[in-house]
């Protein structure tokens, strides 16, 4: 089995949930870094047994605090759990205890000057960072710096002096406030990763919803203007065979035909890879405006100059805006498309129609998508209403040189 795997099966599976247990684990190796400290302080401390038993008993319990108020702050920090202020109490009265048992135990004469120094120093050094985390920054800055000023001040009223004393102080000056700032930086680095975790999962879910919306607006810009064909045809052939015309079966077999390529134009969106093709669009928006008996004039020139990008997504305004003549504009007679360039880079595609009603649009989603793909390419549509009926509609995309 490799690291990795043995790894994966201690921290369990990849993600925050690990990072957070490895957290939780460097804490309790801390307590047992810290039992480990106490029993080479009484190994090699020459005092009486009593003396021996009273150190080692506090340091153990303060060892096995530790432990609950490490994971207890780590959860606070992360908001999944109380503030825990009374292990925060107990840690407090147990560290300064300990500084007071070994201030007075010099004091007494009951241990030496080479004997406190790494008591205070390892004291000081354990203490702080549990406590920094499980408070707000400031309540854990100012407990953390009344118990080493606290701390200090006591080893110098114990007789505590010369390098001895002085690395002490420095352990109060330098080594607390370094272990808080390192406890709150493993907090806030769990904190940041459950953050980037969260984050990437809401990235995918609007992924998602966001191909959702592309696939809605490519079938509504797909089956729109086809279904309005067939809606008129229909009419027509229904309005032919209640005349008794033989013409009847060749619209009924248009519709078939529209049918057949309806679906496969779906198969083609389902797929992914359905383009709209603007000399397709423009010519087929002839036929179904003509179809309609509404006179069609286009004029598109710089069509085939235009990058493919541009041609596809115009070929989607001319697909939307004839579904929308068909079905908003029931009393048009005629239908201009002007495609031409705006400027050295820009196409500028402008269709305008009579027969508009004077009824506000309704909340169809045809006009929203085409903003939406014309947006990806830095490009605007714009509708305007005129005085007798007229609609006018407007795509401008820019485009780079050389695209």
């Amino acid at each position: 089995m490799s690291v990795d795997d043995w790894v994966e099966r201690l921290g369990g599976p990849d993600g925050p949930g690990r990072y957070r247990r490895y957290a939780l684990v460097n804490t309790a190796y801390f307590a047992l870094f810290e039992v480990a400290l106490w029993t080479l302080w009484v190994v090699r401390t020459d005092a009486g047994a009593s003396t021996l038993a009273s150190v080692a008993v506090l340091g153990a319990a303060h060892a096995v605090t530790q432990v609950p108020l490490s994971r207890a702050a780590l959860r606070h920090y992360l908001g999944a759990g109380p503030r825990p202020d009374r292990l925060v109490a107990l840690y407090t009265t147990l560290t300064v205890a300990m500084a007071a048992l070994g201030c007075v135990l010099l004091g007494t004469g009951r241990i030496d000057d080479g004997d406190l120094e790494p008591y205070l120093f390892w004291l000081l050094m354990l203490y702080a960072g549990p406590s920094a985390l499980a408070l707000p920054r400031r309540a854990g800055a100012t407990l953390v710096a009344v118990v080493s000023v606290s701390i200090a001040g006591g080893s110098v009223a114990a007789g505590l002096a010369g390098t001895r004393l002085a690395l002490v102080v420095g352990a109060a000056v330098f080594m607390a406030p370094i272990m808080a700032v390192a406890f709150r930086a493993t907090g806030w680095g769990v904190r940041l990763v459950e953050e980037l975790a969260a984050a990437r999962q809401t990235q995918a879910r609007l992924a998602v919803a966001e191909e959702r919306l592309r696939f809605g607006r490519d079938l509504h810009d797909v089956l729109g203007r086809n279904l309005a064909v067939v809606a008129l045809k229909s009419e027509l052939a229904a309005q032919l065979a209640r005349r008794g015309r033989p013409e009847a079966v060749d619209q009924i077999l248009e519709v078939q035909v529209i049918a057949q390529e309806s679906q496969r134009e779906i198969r083609s969106v389902v797929r992914g890879y359905r383009t709209a093709d603007l000399h397709t669009e423009l010519a087929g928006a002839r036929s179904v405006l003509e179809a309609a008996g509404i006179a069609c004039r286009i004029e598109y020139g710089p069509a085939a100059r235009l990058p493919d990008a541009v041609q596809a997504a115009l070929g989607w305004v001319v697909r939307e805006a004839t579904t929308n003549v068909l079905r908003h504009a029931q009393d048009a007679s005629c239908c201009t498309m002007s495609l031409r360039t705006a400027g050295p880079a820009a196409a500028l595609l402008v269709m305008r129609n009579d027969g508009a009603s004077d009824a506000p649009p309704g909340a169809g989603t045809g006009l929203t998508g085409l903003k939406e793909r014309l947006t990806a390419l830095s490009g605007t549509l714009t509708t305007e209403r005129h005085p007798g009926g007229i609609f006018r509609l407007a795509a401008h995309i820019p485009w780079e040189e050389g695209e």
